[in-house]
């Protein structure tokens, strides 16, 4: 006899309130719990074994498109399916299907999106949008995130490895970091085609054999003084700015995002919020003599927080400026952040302060837990010291101060070690 079908009502499944099973026919079922919250429920029987699948919670599934999906298991039984398998088998077909329609370009947006957060300054997500765009984007961007593989990615960066190697090796990363979270997201399947160990290391260089890391050019230790005093000498924000970096050995970005409120004037103390500097952790710089005299020129000219105000209204001084003030003095190719290069080689190589307090200075992360666990504190006393130090080292002129420029002092750099253990004021 045929089975009836279709027995409940809608306002039926919303009264019921009895805990036990109402079936609709068909093997459909309203299961009613001990609590009163109510499910689907689709009985059947395969191969002699009886088994209940699940069709969803009431009232979000209701009695129509409980009796539709009911519908759907019924047909699959009727072709020798198990219902189960084949809803799985069918939702996995949909969500390949959608990953289909993801291209590159798209998860490369949602990856950015969702991590620049993160990422700690303005460069920083520009350089991955940029190397995306003038690279990855035409060769792979309309491309499914599913269908990259290893040719496309070889593809992309043979172009630059050998002349860009520091490029290619960034770009390849980013790549990397995308198909992988592609692949938690369901979007692509098996290994990942960007990967470097056991994978494009057989097909590539290492980066550094490629061609040899250029570090940031620093000015020598002798040449620091007139460079210094050209500084000194200077008109405008820029310079002042690039002495501030070089009295304080911050990172320049670090100097052109200063804020009035970070410093302490009376204490002689700028406190650098964690969010600001490259490790992530509040740093405190012991202001010299020399580095507060700046501040003093600069709350003259004061129109807002901004300590180092740029050309344009509401925006700081940018990076560029403090690189031209620097050649300007005499520089040539050395970068701002080279000076601290040259603050390092000058406390190693003319004083006794210990390695310890010039890392500290310099904010950098010590990697020894051993060492850490001895350096809970941030020896402002001894920083204090250096930095005095080091201002009068690179504020005091010499006798060649007006002649030396850094294309001459590099000739003669290794001729002007002197004894360490000793401070040269």
């Amino acid at each position: 006899m045929r089975r009836t079908v279709q027995q409940l009502t809608a306002f039926g499944v919303a009264r019921a309130k009895e805990p036990g099973y109402l079936g609709d026919g068909g093997g459909l079922y309203l299961q009613v719990s001990g609590s009163g919250s109510k499910s689907w429920i689709f009985r059947f029987a395969l191969a002699k074994r009886r088994r209940e699948m699940g069709l969803g919670p009431y009232p979000e599934v209701s009695l129509a498109q409980a009796r539709e999906a009911a519908a759907s298991a019924r047909s699959w039984l009727k072709a020798g399916k198990d219902p189960i398998e084949a809803r799985v088998a069918e939702r996995e077909r949909q969500r390949l299907e959608a990953a289909r329609s993801v291209t590159f370009d798209q998860a490369a947006e949602q990856f950015i999106s969702g991590h620049e957060g993160g990422w700690k300054n303005e460069k920083h997500r520009q350089q991955w949008r940029n190397t995306l765009k003038t690279y990855g984007s035409p060769k792979i961007g309309w491309l499914s995130v599913g269908d990259v593989g290893t040719s496309e990615v070889i593809g992309i960066l043979e172009r630059i490895w050998g002349t860009k190697p520091e490029t290619a090796s960034r770009l390849r990363g980013r790549i990397e970091r995308i198909l992988d979270w592609a692949k938690v997201r369901g979007y692509r399947q098996g290994e990942n085609p960007a990967r470097w160990r056991g994978h494009l290391d057989k097909v590539f260089a290492a980066k550094g054999k490629v061609r040899k890391v250029k570090h940031h050019e620093a000015v020598p230790i002798d040449a620091m003084p007139a460079i210094y005093q050209r500084l000194r000498g200077a008109a405008g924000i820029s310079a002042k700015a690039q002495r501030f970096t070089i009295l304080t050995v911050v990172r320049g970005g670090v100097t052109t995002g200063a804020k009035w409120p970070e410093f302490d004037r009376d204490e002689g103390v700028w406190t650098i919020p964690a969010e600001r500097m490259k490790a992530s952790r509040e740093h405190r710089v012991p202001l010299s003599k020399e580095a507060i005299e700046i501040l003093d020129e600069m709350v003259t000219v004061r129109t807002d927080d901004r300590v180092f105000p740029g050309h344009k209204k509401d925006k700081p001084l940018s990076l560029t400026a403090l690189s031209k003030a620097l050649r300007a003095a005499g520089g040539g190719n050395a970068t701002t952040h080279g000076a601290r290069s040259t603050f390092k080689d000058w406390a190693s190589e003319r004083t006794s302060f210990p390695n310890e307090v010039s890392e500290m200075a310099l904010a950098h992360v010590v990697s020894d837990k051993v060492e850490a666990a001895y350096r809970r504190g941030d020896l402002m006393k001894k920083r204090a010291a250096m930095m005095e130090a080091w201002a009068g080292f690179v504020a005091t002129p010499r006798k060649s101060a007006n002649v030396v420029r850094i294309t001459e002092a590099v000739g003669a750099r290794a001729h002007a070690r002197r004894t360490p253990g000793r401070v040269v004021a």
